[in-house]
């Protein structure tokens, strides 16, 4: 599973049909209305955020994260992959299958 924040709405909604278009994903929910407090260039920022909860499989991640990382309108997005250790078998089978490189 894949955190991704991004600035707004539409972006959330852009990336993340791209990201199961292209089979790096099998799912992304995506999560409006998140505040972001952090530092950047030496200075406290608040920003509205939307959050994209990204399903996708271990061996697809390093071509997300690549792909990801370019098509993300931040300099230096949060990408941040947390590992599933279990889940409904069914569900895992089916993030594999649908990310499964072909």
């Amino acid at each position: 599973m894949v955190f991704c924040t991004t600035p707004d709405i539409n972006t959330a909604r852009q990336l993340a049909a791209d990201l199961v278009e292209k089979k790096y994903a099998a799912c992304v929910n995506i999560q409006a209305g998140i505040e972001s407090v952090y530092e950047w260039q030496g200075k406290i920022e608040q920003e509205p955020e939307v959050l994209m909860i990204i399903k996708t499989s271990s061996a697809r991640y390093p071509a997300l994260e690549k792909w990801l990382a370019q098509a993300h309108p931040y300099d230096t997005p949060e990408i941040i992959a947390v590992p599933v250790e279990q889940g409904l078998p069914d569900y895992i089978q089916w993030v594999n299958s649908v990310t499964a490189q072909k």
